[in-house]
């Protein structure tokens, strides 16, 4: 049975309560920790830095075995807070790809799967500030 969730364990020092945190998150939480960053060209104009990874977006693996590699979302693990890429596998000892979990973190997202409420909150205010300073 998991333990009550409390928003006060992130702020605390102790890895412990950190880990706690993210293990005992409920999905309103959870998605958060889904983030990539956007590739520079997707956030000059979309006017956001990075966005909840979903299946079907482009990406490219920035850290570990499989640096420098593109490919899509084929899948979002909400339990393990892992995405897995089309193409990037390990072959098992019976011959068959596995899948690879990469964390989020770990990719830069090239581009997006439209959807006409995440291009809405992504959408930054096209109106021109005015400046009073004279």
């Amino acid at each position: 049975m998991k333990s009550v969730f409390s928003l006060s364990w992130i702020s605390s020092k102790n890895i412990r309560k950190q880990r706690k945190y993210r293990a005992n998150a409920p999905t309103n939480v959870r998605h958060k920790f889904l983030v990539s960053p956007l590739s520079k060209e997707l956030a000059k104009k979309s006017g956001v830095k990075r966005l909840t990874v979903r299946k079907g977006d482009s990406v490219t693996i920035t850290r570990g075995q499989y640096k420098k590699k593109t490919g899509k979302v084929a899948r979002v693990d909400y339990d393990r807070l892992k995405i897995f890429v089309e193409g990037i596998g390990r072959s098992k000892a019976d011959g068959s790809v596995a899948q690879y979990p990469i964390d989020p973190s770990n990719v830069l997202i090239t581009e997006i799967v439209s959807d006409k409420k995440r291009i809405k909150g992504v959408k930054k205010d096209e109106s021109p500030k005015t400046n009073s300073s004279a």
